[in-house]
């Protein structure tokens, strides 16, 4: 069974950068689609960035477009989101998911079946 946890986050000032990672337990991850999910205070948790189970595909919001890149590293079993740039809107606890990768929509977390605990992020302007 995959377990994921994420690690990376903390404060930074407005435009700073911050490369969270999303490490996985169990032989089949390498089978999983992974996508990056942020939930900002007082809100749902919204879609971030997704990758595919070959890394071949890469999937973001339109919002963190040129800012942020989501890559993996089959062989460590760790998926990576490098964020540049960051803005205070980009403040929430950042979640991992992973789903078995069937090519369908990356963007729903409702998909998503395993989930990391969080790693918070604070964007201070």
């Amino acid at each position: 069974q995959v377990q994921l946890v994420e690690s990376g986050g903390g404060l930074v000032q407005a435009g700073g950068s911050l490369k969270l990672s999303c490490a996985a337990s169990g032989t089949t991850f390498k089978t999983y689609a992974v996508g990056w999910f942020l939930q900002a205070p007082g809100k749902e948790r919204s879609f971030v960035a997704a990758i595919s189970w070959s890394g071949s595909d890469t999937y973001y919001n339109d919002f963190v477009k040129g800012r942020f890149t989501i890559s993996r590293d089959n062989a460590k079993n760790t998926v990576y989101l490098e964020m540049n740039d960051l803005k205070p809107e980009d403040t929430g606890v950042y979640y991992c998911g992973g789903k078995r990768d069937s090519g369908a929509t990356y963007s729903d977390s409702s998909l998503y079946y395993v989930w990391g605990q969080g790693t918070p992020v604070t964007v201070s302007s």
